[in-house]
């Protein structure tokens, strides 16, 4: 895994991170931190800061809701040192 704790996130680097971990059928990693301007967390440039991310795995089959985030969480926790605050996440098994 890359030590990402000196650069700062960006939807690109969350969702290729992703895409190596998860491997999701559907994927969308969205910077919302403008959106926060003046929020906790918020680091004044209105980028990487605050994300959402609307992603479907097969690895998330048979998993709670909990478990479906503790995976995202895993595969981004690196992110938190180089500035990401909030996540908000919807994740999903594929339908069959």
């Amino acid at each position: 895994m890359t030590d990402t704790s000196a650069t700062a996130p960006t939807a690109q680097l969350l969702d290729q991170r992703l895409r190596d971990i998860l491997h999701p059928s559907a994927l969308e990693v969205i910077d919302e931190s403008c959106q926060h301007s003046g929020h906790a967390g918020a680091n004044g440039s209105g980028f990487g800061t605050h994300f959402r991310v609307r992603i479907t795995s097969h690895l998330f089959t048979g998993k709670s809701i909990v478990m479906r985030h503790r995976l995202v969480y895993d595969a981004l926790h690196d992110f938190m040192a180089g500035g990401l605050h909030a996540l908000a996440i919807e994740a999903q098994a594929p339908t069959v």
